[in-house]
């Protein structure tokens, strides 16, 4: 298939059963659809001879937490023969789960159980959902955006019982403010008062 844009027209045609929407950006084919279709459009993409996306190369999400779908799943398959790359998405509410992939791409039972330990994204039919990254008894999901900056536990080493702890952390914290400034912002004012500060020692002096 020499061009993208007959790639598109071809999946749009041959998946015209399911609820998708397709659009090109960089040389990308981008497909959103439906979780009820997804099994089907990850199959066909696979398995169809004009299409071969035989790489499976990441699972991801993103989780914008003032949505109603609040998460976004993204997969990404690569055509080895073809030499075209396809990101498909979905979205979800937070009470929502996926069915997983995992018969269709071996290798998307990593990626599954990542995206289930750091945005706590349930993968229905898995055969061995639980954690990859965290340990075991972490609580919560790292990278939910209303997860508090210091976690919920600490661990550390105790000298005394000489073993490992957890404790619960014990300092009061906001959830991450996502203003997108410079971390350097500020630091004017904050300067301008310590001279101030030092200039009014001196004058005492």
């Amino acid at each position: 298939m020499s061009e993208i844009f007959d790639l598109e027209k071809y999946i749009t045609d041959q998946l015209k059963d399911c609820s998708i929407n397709t659009s090109i950006s960089n040389n990308n084919l981008f497909l959103k659809c439906n979780k009820r279709d997804l099994i089907n459009v990850i199959n066909f993409l696979k398995n169809d001879k004009k299409t071969s996306f035989s790489q499976l190369i990441d699972i991801t999400a993103v989780d914008h937490i003032n949505n109603d779908k609040r998460f976004e799943v993204i997969y990404i398959l690569l055509s080895i023969e073809f030499n075209y790359r396809i990101i498909i998405k979905i979205f979800i509410s937070e009470d929502e789960s996926v069915p997983s992939i995992s018969d269709i791409y071996k290798s998307s039972n990593w990626y599954e159980r990542e995206c289930y330990d750091l945005f706590g994204i349930i993968f229905t039919n898995h055969p061995d959902l639980r954690r990859i990254m965290m340990d075991y008894n972490f609580v919560g999901h790292p990278l939910r955006k209303d997860f508090p900056l210091t976690g919920h536990t600490e661990v550390r080493y105790d000298d005394l019982q000489k073993k490992v702890i957890y404790e619960t952390v014990k300092l009061d914290q906001d959830y991450r403010n996502f203003d997108f400034t410079s971390p350097w912002e500020g630091f004017k004012d904050n300067l301008n008062e310590m001279k101030k500060i030092q200039k009014a020692d001196n004058d005492k002096k």
